[in-house]
């Protein structure tokens, strides 16, 4: 999560008086669509860019951009009133690119559009923030920008991404991935992690808190899914935490154990445990079974694996294993979480239909 630097209660205060007086000058927040793009991921970041604006008006200004005039959205329905490719863009500019053609379709270089998009990308992406949601990882690989990086795609792209960039790491168990000015995530929920990442580098890590509770705010307690831990508590994180949360986000399906993570942190196991359950409400393998439990989501939500391969890839032993940890942290089972996801997306279509 992102940090503050305050020590205590009073520290704290001042610094978030600091930050909300701030007035930050507009960042530009630049959505690259393709032909078939999810809208569930144009949707998710747009909505934590928002909130930051909620929280401090002018914060970031929306641009839309694609290589014609009309973008089909994955399932048939058409978004119109982009803008062309820009020539130029501004220095700050946030780039995004959703994933595009969802259920393992590919995108094709050889169309017009596409090619147009490729080559727009290679030029404008080397100088910019640019932050790739599941299948966009592809379009900037096509474009030359993860040539000898770290980076991560959703399941059903991690083959194609391999192929078109060799040189990239492609790192399959990880959710999301910087590397220097590009960002990648293996999911929408990824995709927010990363939006939040930016919003709390610019913002601060109080108005990046606060959005992050905008976007869990949702159905009455008695039944919504609990908060995971990572997202309850805004404050500072000790170092030897953060050391073990980079450590498992790098390598969520490792088979750790107490012992492990306490060697990652540098520290005991019980102290390590105390300091867990002070920064985040859980023991250290809670928040593990919670990093895996989001992988499983992400990789549920953008192929159609078995659950026993969903289980093998986020790092669970068995996909009973997988029902076990999901039954304490969710109220539906993991067929109702899948069906609920195709169903949001075929209301965000309508809803965009409408508007």
């Amino acid at each position: 999560m992102i940090d503050s630097h305050a020590s205590n209660p009073d520290t704290a205060a001042l610094e978030g008086a600091v930050e909300d007086a701030r007035a930050p000058r507009a960042q530009e927040v630049l959505f690259l669509l393709l032909r078939d793009f999810m809208l569930l991921d144009l949707a998710r970041l747009m909505d934590a860019f928002r909130c930051a604006n909620a929280e401090l008006p002018g914060s970031y200004r929306f641009r839309f951009a694609s290589p014609g005039d009309n973008v089909p959205v994955t399932g048939g329905l058409s978004m119109s009133g982009c803008e062309t490719l820009p020539e130029a863009l501004p220095r700050e500019t946030i780039l995004v690119v959703p994933g595009t053609c969802g259920d393992g379709c590919r995108l094709d270089p050889r169309d017009p559009a596409v090619r147009r998009a490729i080559d727009w990308l290679h030029r404008a992406g080397r100088a910019k923030q640019l932050v790739c949601v599941s299948g966009g990882a592809v379009l900037a690989a096509h474009a030359g920008l993860l040539s000898h990086r770290e980076c991560t795609t959703d399941a059903s792209h991690l083959a194609e991404l391999r192929r078109i960039e060799p040189s990239a790491r492609v790192l399959e168990s990880r959710s999301v991935v910087e590397d220097g000015t590009v960002l990648t995530s293996a999911g929408v929920a990824g995709g927010v992690d990363l939006a939040l990442r930016l919003i709390g580098r610019q913002l601060g890590s109080g108005a990046a808190a606060r959005v992050a509770r905008r976007l869990i705010a949702g159905p009455p307690a008695a039944s919504a899914p609990r908060v995971p831990p990572w997202m309850m508590r805004p404050g500072p994180l000790p170092p030897a935490v953060r050391r073990v949360q980079d450590a498992v986000a790098r390598d969520p399906a490792a088979r750790w154990s107490a012992t492990d993570l306490a060697a990652t942190a540098c520290t005991s196991a019980r102290h390590l445990s105390r300091l867990f359950r002070e920064a985040a409400g859980c023991a250290p393998l809670q928040y593990v079974q919670q990093v895996r439990l989001r992988r499983a989501k992400e990789i549920m939500t953008h192929s159609r694996l078995d659950l026993k391969s969903v289980a093998a890839h986020a790092g669970f032993r068995s996909a009973q294993h997988l029902r076990r940890v999901w039954s304490r942290w969710e109220n539906r089972p993991p067929s109702d979480f899948r069906t609920e996801q195709h169903r949001a997306l075929r209301a965000g279509r309508v809803l965009l239909q409408r508007n």
